[in-house]
């Protein structure tokens, strides 16, 4: 009867890590994968009530490119 207690348990916080780390891995992708068009830059600076001009507009753009690039490089890295 016991037995039946500790499997389930330990089940349970099997699935537990599993579903964490493979959140975390599913995250990790889809982040790197992250891109913003133009419009959806004005439109968030908008919001925090900033109002870009092409020159900004162009070199925000230009830095979340570097960053996703350099995402992808180290996501997809093998560690040793």
């Amino acid at each position: 009867m016991v037995w039946y207690w500790v499997i389930g348990i330990l089940s349970f916080l099997l699935g537990v890590v599993a579903g964490f780390y493979l959140a975390v891995q599913y995250m990790k992708k889809q982040m790197a994968n992250m891109q913003m068009s133009e419009a959806e830059i004005q439109a968030m600076a908008r919001s925090m009530g900033r109002n870009l001009n092409k020159k900004q507009l162009a070199q925000i753009t230009r830095q979340m490119k570097n960053v996703n690039e350099k995402n992808k490089q180290s996501l997809f890295k093998k560690k040793k």
